[in-house]
């Protein structure tokens, strides 16, 4: 891993940083080579870095001990950070990828519900995600530390001499499968156990091209709230805040998720969708282009970009495409189409097997 370059790349093409901006950077002390790059990087260009480095088994500790006001608030000194800084960056490092496992899924959801506000303050600003490879990751990914390494790059365009102009390949790609998808009306997924169609009729498609996910290549759209009919199986395991669910089943009906179904982790799932109205609605479809990224490792972040899937999510819609619905919830769960399946615009497909026909 070139920690240099990567703290290059997500200093200038992420965040874009500028003399005398504040930009907050948090992970745990498993990404000390990455923080240290960029504590570099953003010196030179005049910025101020505030590095926030958590601790191993601090969040495990917090909700070992969190007592009620604590669980359903937040410190008004995050609030007061959140509002004064110019960029945020947030990077993955996990030392225990189920460390949170073992917490009542309930208490998440009403922690999340507590720190909407904040939430809301620091998207309305500059920011980032990414992952820095540990050994809890590739553990978790069924590889070995070196292999994961190279991965890694190679879904981060690292491997490239020069990666922001391989993600303005990717950017460029990206814009002519949104120009075929702007006219269309109607989004059919077909694949096995999956039968479902959606309204995207003047709702925006957007291109991510990495400024906000590192790793990215997707492009996404808010389907019309009340349009989803149909049955979708997500074959490939998420694991929010640490709680492995595998083989998830949704019926939708008027948008609406009337039935679900986990054959593992179906109590996260089924508290998850009493969060609040909204959870039980789609925020977002997205389309995976990175075929750099060719397998599920257990993280979002690059399990939804992998080219020839698709992802929608349940919860808050991102107001940018026109979505409106409203959560504290934005859970992406991924169907695999790269065997046996597709997608259609207006009856004509794009997406067959995993490749694209446009």
């Amino acid at each position: 891993m070139n920690t240099e370059r990567f703290a290059r790349l997500l200093t200038d093409y992420c965040l874009e940083v500028q003399p005398g901006q504040q930009v907050l950077v948090s992970a745990s002390t498993a990404a000390a080579p990455l923080l240290l790059a960029l504590q570099k990087e953003i010196l030179e260009r005049e910025a101020w870095p505030l590095l926030r480095p958590s601790l191993p088994g601090q969040d495990e500790g917090f909700w070992r001990t969190a007592r009620d006001a604590q669980i359903d608030g937040f410190p008004s000194s995050e609030l007061a950070e959140a509002e004064k800084i110019d960029a945020s960056l947030r990077i993955i490092a996990s030392e225990n990828a189920n460390a949170l496992a073992g917490v009542d899924p309930a208490l998440l959801s009403r922690a999340a519900r507590a720190r909407a506000p904040l939430r809301e303050v620091v998207l309305a600003r500059r920011w980032s995600i990414t992952l820095w490879p540990t050994p809890s990751a590739a553990q978790q990914a069924g590889m070995g530390t070196a292999d994961f390494e190279a991965f890694v790059a190679r879904a981060l365009f690292l491997d490239r001499e020069d990666p922001a102009a391989a993600w303005g390949e990717l950017r460029a790609f990206q814009a002519g499968l949104i120009e075929r998808l702007a006219p269309a009306r109607e989004i059919h997924i077909e694949a096995p156990g999956t039968d479902l169609r959606l309204n995207v009729e003047g709702r925006t498609w957007i291109n991510s091209d990495g400024k906000r996910n590192m790793p990215s290549g997707e492009v996404f759209t808010g389907p019309h709230e009340t349009s989803a009919e149909g049955v979708i199986r997500y074959t490939i395991p998420t694991s929010p805040r640490g709680v492995v669910v595998e083989d998830v089943t949704l019926e939708f009906r008027a948008g609406k998720v009337v039935s679900a179904r986990a054959e593992r982790g179906d109590a996260y799932l089924q508290a998850a969708l009493e969060t609040d109205p909204g959870a039980r609605y789609l925020g977002e479809l997205g389309i995976g282009t990175n075929f750099g990224i060719d397998r599920a490792i257990g993280t979002i972040l690059f399990d939804e970009k992998i080219g020839g899937t698709v992802h929608l999510a349940l919860g808050r819609s991102y107001p940018e495409t026109g979505g409106t619905n409203d959560s504290v919830v934005h859970w992406d769960m991924i169907c695999d189409l790269r065997q046996g399946g597709r997608v259609s615009a207006d009856g004509v497909t794009f997406l067959a097997d995993g490749r694209f026909t446009v």
